[in-house]
């Protein structure tokens, strides 16, 4: 529940709602930042008097109603609205695996029916973007497939929407982004599910599945010509390294670069049956230097913005598994800011320290 606080009123543990800015062009303080006592302490000298604040859910507020989901569903201290997104993430997860199913066994997609899920949710993640640092967190490599589909469509929905696009737009991708990866459905269950790297032979199987893809959605009236392009293309690369035709630059539009992005982006951040998960830090940062040329920047310069933005004062854990406090960002380089250790004290430069990244953002 969002509710205004006096600073008199702030405790330990709060989080912030929105950014906190002081005649200032940056913010001094970010949205979803958990409030400790320095940073109580960091408002008063800045005079400033009332914050926005998110009232947070222990498993104890629970209905009882509702413990009959998932443990991992019901987390200590996290946000109501948060825990409802949740919620509602899941439920849709659950029913674009029931249609996936149906697929599978040779029926076309229900398009329709698609759209009554999804956008729904893509509204919701269009406010409350603290989904989107928590993606990698809601899958599960047993159910890889069904989590990315709809992972997909919130971050594509979410990066169209920073870009400037429309609404309608915007929930058009999404829709696009969740059934992109429909014709997986023809390739089969052996290959999908193996838990090791696919041969070549397998994976040249699976590269298949984009063609799938739009002859499964090509007569739907309920999706765009654009998007259905956007379907085709989204492992093309800008480079001609992608498929299924090795396209190149202007020839793919960009849409399919959105799609692409955020297709690769969720899939590294997500733990699977043969290897385990990056951190979305490290995965832009690989995204912008390994895979650079392949993307369009601006979209990755999109997707850094909504789920890489560091602040002076964030909390983090590095990869190493200490805890710190970052104390300077660096301009040309904001993914490896100066970190402040809690161990030691010791103040680190990720610019210089590469072995070391930032893992996660401590809530």
């Amino acid at each position: 529940m969002e509710v205004y606080k006096n600073i008199s009123e702030l405790r330990a543990g709060i989080l912030l709602n929105e950014d906190v800015y002081c005649k200032t062009k940056f913010p001094i303080m970010r949205k979803d930042t958990e409030l400790s006592l320095e940073h109580i302490e960091v408002l008063r000298a800045f005079g400033i008097k009332r914050v926005k604040v998110e009232e947070r859910v222990t498993k104890k507020d629970v209905p009882e109603s509702e413990q009959t989901i998932n443990a991992d569903d019901v987390l200590d201290n996290i946000p109501v609205s948060m825990y409802l997104l949740r919620k509602e993430y899941n439920e849709t997860v659950s029913n674009y695996k029931k249609e996936f199913k149906h697929w599978r066994s040779g029926q076309r997609p229900d398009i329709a029916k698609v759209r009554s899920f999804i956008i729904p949710l893509l509204e919701k993640s269009l406010t409350q973007k603290r989904i989107l640092t928590m993606l990698n967190d809601f899958s599960n490599p047993e159910e890889y497939i069904y989590h990315h589909s709809i992972a997909v469509g919130i971050l594509s929905s979410a990066i169209s929407n920073q870009m400037g696009f429309d609404k309608g737009d915007t929930l058009q991708l999404g829709l696009a982004g969740v059934l992109a990866d429909c014709g997986m459905a023809k390739i089969a269950p052996s290959i999908l599910e193996k838990t090791a790297f696919l041969s070549k032979e397998e994976y040249n199987e699976v590269k298949k599945h984009t063609l799938f893809s739009v002859k499964m959605i090509q007569d739907s009236p309920l999706l765009r010509q654009d998007m259905k392009l956007a379907i085709l293309q989204h492992h093309e690369r800008l480079d001609g390294s992608g498929y299924p035709r090795g396209e190149k630059m202007e020839s793919i539009s960009v849409f399919s670069q959105i799609l692409a992005v955020s297709d690769v982006f969720h899939a590294m951040t997500s733990e699977r049956l043969y290897r385990t998960k990056h951190s979305s830090f490290k995965v832009i940062e690989m995204i912008k230097e390994e895979e650079f040329g392949k993307f369009d920047i601006k979209v990755v310069e999109a997707l850094h913005k909504l789920v890489g933005n560091l602040s002076i004062g964030t909390r983090v854990k590095l990869t190493d598994g200490e805890l710190g406090e970052i104390m300077f960002v660096h301009r040309d380089t904001p993914l490896r800011p100066m970190i402040k250790k809690e161990s030691d004290g010791l103040i680190i430069d990720l610019t210089t320290n590469r072995s070391l990244a930032i893992a996660k953002i401590v809530e």
